[in-house]
């Protein structure tokens, strides 16, 4: 008796030829958001460096913060962090801050809007670090229009997922400011006006993110950069010019 096998050999070419278009498909996948990642980054250079060339500082941002190997290798010295840090607690970020109970409560709410990128009255809280449902004033920054500087921290995501009144994504257009742009802090029913006049990119662990200057008094936005990443910080100055 003789045994055929081409109903096994069928079924084990159809197998070969599924794995095969798997292949390809997951290959192509793969290229297709490697490809995005770094048109990602190409465009997040070009909004920076317009940003830096509107500033009179001089070179805010050392050269090398954006171009050779840094920016590549961040991704994969930080990959861990990326998706095991949870940025929903400004606690997470400073683990040394204080209790929700220990923090001062003057003011327990205020309101910022920034209307260039379409932000209007977004709640900023002083007595909590639950940066998943408002921003929050950095423990132990001046409070708006003292003299020193208020810290306001946001999250922020990809720009394409921005939502202004969405706390996950408030900041994923921060980048895109200008100095000059101007910036609106309303503290029961009075509003401070604020003017940006810095743009700049630190390490996340610089201290000189929180410095402060008693002087006069400044405002200072930071989020996560760039746009979708948590490698560096982007930090926004701004000068109060005017009560209105």
């Amino acid at each position: 008796m003789q045994i055929k096998y081409y109903y096994f050999k069928k079924e084990r070419n159809k197998l070969k030829r599924y794995l095969k278009v798997c292949g390809i498909f997951a290959t192509g996948v793969g290229a297709l958001i490697f490809i995005y990642f770094l048109l990602l980054m190409a465009t997040w250079q070009v909004d920076i460096s317009k940003a830096f060339a509107a500033s009179d500082l001089l070179s805010p941002v050392p050269y090398n913060e954006f171009s050779g190997r840094d920016v590549f290798q961040s991704p994969v010295s930080e990959t861990v962090d990326l998706f095991t840090t949870s940025d929903d607690v400004l606690r997470n970020w400073y683990p040394h801050l204080l209790k929700d109970s220990e923090r001062n409560k003057n003011i327990d709410y205020y309101a910022l809007t920034i209307k260039s990128l379409g932000i209007f009255d977004a709640d900023v809280s002083t007595n909590d670090y639950d940066l998943s449902r408002h921003l929050i004033q950095y423990p132990g920054s001046s409070y708006p229009a003292e003299n020193g500087t208020v810290i306001i921290y946001g999250h922020s995501t990809l720009p394409q997922l921005f939502d202004p009144k969405n706390y996950k994504t408030i900041f994923a257009t921060l980048h895109l400011v200008q100095v000059g742009d101007e910036i609106l802090i309303n503290v029961s029913g009075v509003i401070y006006k604020y003017k940006i006049f810095s743009i700049t990119v630190h390490d996340k662990n610089d201290p000189s993110i929180l410095s402060q200057s008693y002087n006069n008094s400044n405002l200072a936005l930071v989020t996560c950069t760039p746009p979708g990443t948590v490698w560096k910080r982007l930090v926004i100055r701004a000068n109060l010019v005017s009560e209105i």
